[in-house]
Formats: C-alpha cells, sequence, structure tokens
C-alpha cells in the first residue's frame, strides 16, 4: 500500500466566478507555499459546462499544473426553485444536490484526502468530512466583519422586524441599509438558509477568511477573545488573506495597453461591477453621461442591463455576449467620448488593468474579490453595492478602513443619478479628499503586501493550518498502516 507524503485537500466552489477564484487562489497558496496536493470540485449551473467555458481567459485566474480542477456533473435543481427565491436560496438549492456527486468523488479516491474546504454556501458538505476522516474548514471568502455578523444571526429573535443598527458584540456596528437582506424577512426561504448556513459553520474544525490580522484588528480580536462572541462561535479563526490573483503583464496587451501607457498616472478610472452584478436600463444611461460630464478619462466594462436585479449576470454570465454595446448606451455616445475612454463589452483583465500606474480610481460593486485586488493595487474605490454583502463591504471600506466614497443613495436602493455620479468621480480623482484616500489606500497596499511575506500574520496563519493537516496526515497514514498488517495477519 502506498501511503501518502504530504496533505491533500479537496476544496468545493459554489457556483460563479466570485466563489471559484477565491478557491483558486488557496489552492495556489497551499500548492506552492506548503507543498500540499490540491483537488478543487467545481459545481456547475451549466449542463455543458466545462473547464475553458468555465475560465475563458484561463491563463488570468489559474495554473492548472499546479492541482486538479474538477467540474462535478452537472444537477439541474431548477425545478425546486420558486420564482421569488434569491440568490441565497438558489444557491443553497443547488449546492445540495451535489452531495452524492461529491460523495462518489471522494469514495473513488484511492487515499482519502487530508482536508475539505468549502465555502459559505458548501456548509452541508462538511457531514462528508466526517464520513471520509478529513479535517473540516469553512472558507469565508469575505471578510471578518461579515463573518461576526453571520455568526449573529440564529441568535436574533425571528419574530423581531430590524428598523435600526446591528450591534454586533466588540464590532463595528452594521447600520440598518447594509444588513443583509435575508435578516429583514424572517418569512423568505433566505432567512432560513442563512441561519442554516450560520450555525452550520459551527460544526467546522475552523474558519479561513480572506482577510488579513492587520486590516481588521478589532474584529479579528472580537471574534476570538469577547466573551459574548465566543459565547455563540468557539472555533479558530484563520486570516489567510489577501489571496487575490497574481498580476500577469501578459493578459494586458494590444490597443488597451498602448491606450493605458499614453495616459498620465493615476489619471484614468476602471469601472466594472464584476462577473456577477447588473445595473438597469435607466442606471447604465444615467452612469454613461455621469462618466461623459465628469472629462475623466476611463475604462468601463460593459454588460447587458437586466432589470429589477442587481445579479443578474451571475445566473445569466454569458448572455448578451455576442449584442452591440450601443444598443445599450445613449445615443452617438460612443462617438463622444472616443477621446475621453473605452467601453470593453462583457470582460477585461481586471487585476492587470487595476496595477497599471495610470490607474487613479475603481468604480466597484465592491464584492470582495475586488475589493481586495482593488487594495492590493493601491486604487481608492467609488463604492457601488449591488448584492450580497457588498453593502457591507462598502461601508467597511469607507467608514472604517477609509479607502473609499459612496453615493448618498444606495445602488440598491434607489437611481444614482448623473450628477451625483460626477461629483464623485471629481471628488475621487481631483480632489483634495481623494489625494488624501489614495495615500490611505497605498498605506493598506503595503501592509496587504507585508502579510502575505515569510514573516507575515497571514504566512504564519497558513504554517498553523498546514501544521493541523500534517498531523492528520499522520493519524491518517498510521491508521493505513494498522489496517495493511492487520490484512497481512489474516491471510497468513
Amino acid at each position: 500500500m502506498v501511503i501518502p507524503t504530504k496533505p491533500h485537500a479537496a476544496l468545493l466552489a459554489s457556483p460563479g466566478l466570485g466563489h471559484l477564484i477565491p478557491m483558486i487562489q488557496l489552492a495556489n497558496r497551499l500548492t506552492t507555499h506548503h507543498s500540499f496536493h490540491v483537488t478543487i470540485f467545481v459545481v456547475s449551473m451549466d449542463p455543458n459546462l466545462n473547464i475553458s467555458t468555465l475560465l475563458p481567459n484561463q491563463s488570468n485566474y489559474t495554473n492548472s499544473t499546479l492541482y486538479d480542477l474538477i467540474v462535478l456533473p452537472y444537477v439541474d435543481s431548477s425545478t425546486q426553485m420558486g420564482p421569488t427565491d434569491k440568490i441565497m436560496t438558489r444557491l443553497a438549492i443547488m449546492m445540495r444536490d451535489y452531495i452524492p456527486s461529491l460523495r462518489s468523488e471522494l469514495g473513488s479516491m484511492e487515499h482519502n484526502p487530508t482536508l475539505l474546504v468549502v465555502d459559505l454556501f458548501g456548509t452541508e458538505f462538511l457531514n462528508l468530512a466526517n464520513e471520509f476522516n478529513m479535517v473540516k474548514y469553512v472558507y469565508i471568502p469575505s471578510n471578518a466583519w461579515f463573518l461576526a455578523e453571520t455568526i449573529c444571526v440564529p441568535h436574533l429573535d425571528k419574530q423581531v422586524k430590524h428598523v435600526g443598527p446591528l450591534y454586533i458584540p466588540g464590532c463595528k456596528r452594521v447600520e440598518y441599509d447594509d444588513i443583509l437582506d435575508p435578516v429583514f424577512d424572517p418569512e423568505n426561504r433566505d432567512y432560513d438558509e442563512y441561519v442554516r448556513i450560520a450555525i452550520d459553520i459551527g460544526t467546522a474544525d475552523g474558519l479561513l477568511v480572506n482577510t488579513w490580522e492587520e486590516l481588521e484588528p478589532k474584529t479579528l480580536s472580537s471574534l476570538r477573545n469577547n466573551k459574548k462572541l465566543r459565547e455563540m462561535f468557539n472555533k479558530p479563526v484563520y486570516p489567510v488573506g489577501p489571496l487575490v490573483r497574481p498580476v500577469r503583464p501578459e493578459c494586458l496587451g494590444g490597443e488597451l495597453l498602448m491606450w493605458l501607457n499614453n495616459q498620465p498616472k493615476e489619471s484614468v478610472l476602471y469601472v466594472s461591477f464584476g462577473s456577477g452584478g447588473t445595473l438597469s436600463s435607466k442606471q447604465t444611461i444615467e452612469l454613461a453621461w455621469g462618466l461623459e460630464k465628469s472629462k475623466q478619462k476611463f475604462i468601463w466594462v460593459l454588460r447587458p442591463p437586466i432589470e429589477h436585479d442587481g445579479a443578474g449576470a451571475l445566473f445569466h454570465a454569458m448572455e448578451g455576449q455576442d449584442q452591440a454595446i450601443s444598443q445599450y448606451l445613449p445615443d452617438g455616445f460612443l462617438t463622444q467620448i472616443s477621446n475621453l475612454g473605452k467601453v470593453i463589452p462583457m470582460w477585461a483583465p481586471q487585476t492587470e488593468i487595476l496595477a497599471h500606474p495610470s490607474i487613479g480610481g475603481f468604480i466597484s460593486h465592491c464584492g470582495w474579490n475586488s475589493t481586495l485586488e482593488s487594495l492590493s493595487s493601491g486604487v481608492p474605490i467609488i463604492a457601488w453595492p449591488l448584492y450580497a454583502e457588498q453593502n457591507m463591504n462598502a461601508a467597511l471600506m469607507d467608514e472604517e478602513i477609509g479607502v473609499a466614497i459612496r453615493p448618498k443613495v444606495l445602488p440598491t436602493k434607489g437611481l444614482v443619478s448623473r450628477e451625483e455620479i460626477k461629483n464623485m468621480i471629481i471628488k475621487i480623482m481631483v480632489d483634495v479628499e481623494g489625494f488624501e484616500i489614495r495615500r490611505r489606500v497605498k498605506e493598506v497596499k503595503k501592509c496587504a503586501k507585508k502579510a502575505l511575506t515569510i514573516e507575515g500574520s497571514t504566512c504564519k496563519w497558513f504554517a498553523q493550518l498546514a501544521k493541523n493537516c500534517e498531523i492528520k496526515l499522520r493519524s491518517q497514514s498510521q491508521k493505513a498502516e494498522e489496517m495493511a498488517v492487520g490484512h497481512i495477519n489474516i491471510i497468513n
């Protein structure tokens, strides 16, 4: 019997690039810095999905020679979803149906993986770790403040409608407009799924969070030491971020690179709402005119508008890719801004663009991946949250970290006017306030870089995780040897 000599981590990613990318970066870290063998299992929303369609610009996301990437066979969960079900419910239903597939994949392996890591929507898979004798962790691809809110949710009074801030022991309070939607409506399926997830994470051996010690010291300290929080949740929390896609200069080329190279330092605004975010038709028009009225250089990654669903592209990622972008924009807009900016359909190499010296600001939906990419590149943010915990991310960046500004009317609550868009752009790109924010975000960039060094806080937490897995591996190996000896004795 061949006994494995290094830990094997099985990582499970929920549907969507926003969930897969953090898992890929976690895999990169485990393989290159801690010599793990890693297999990433991916849940599919499309029966025709394969790695090339999942990651159409694969070289920008992954080095597949470092680990195995397996798309689980498609399961159609649509009949279990109601017309009013929101993102959390839809993802939870989809994930639940894939438990037998992952069990089958794990059972077919020669040796059990040492470690199972699931993200927030995969907590029902934690029982598989018990079946296969694995260490089990939940990976929170967001910040520690969001984790603290999640921990508190099962302890709220289900009958009370919240009309004020949510107070988290030892942490920054969550203002009413920033509270995650499922908390508002206990009669909604989203609420029940969110509470279940919060309870499930308490059964893990620990939590990995894509933040770092120096970014959220108060919240992380409270998660470890606050008596009330510890009564709700008493598992170790490992801040393992910032895990972001590495900058690959070869992914940014051609006309776009030439154009960026010709712009002054920190003079270009980058505009993108991630792989899942969408605007309405009216908001797209207002944004277009706001960009034009600001007279600032810009790059805008434009997806087709979807009405009344800020996360519409998450479930319809490639729809509209063959349509002309001019039909979503004001008449003559592209001609009018031809010397001012670039409008790019569907996708752009975001990490490389943000790292370019000419980028001076980022209009972002504040998904946590995009937020970390902006911080790691030292780029200030105009926060434009659309769904999930993005309002919380925006509030954290604005009020606590000091690297962002937000519109007066939250995009999740109403239309942001072209005049306000123009004013925010000028504030971040031109005004004195913008320069102060830029100074602050450059400090955060240095702090993030230091956390990932060999002496940094993140590296130390990863070392502790690896040590736990090595102990488990020795235990698994000892059991395998005992079984092998017992088998020989039976034969003899």
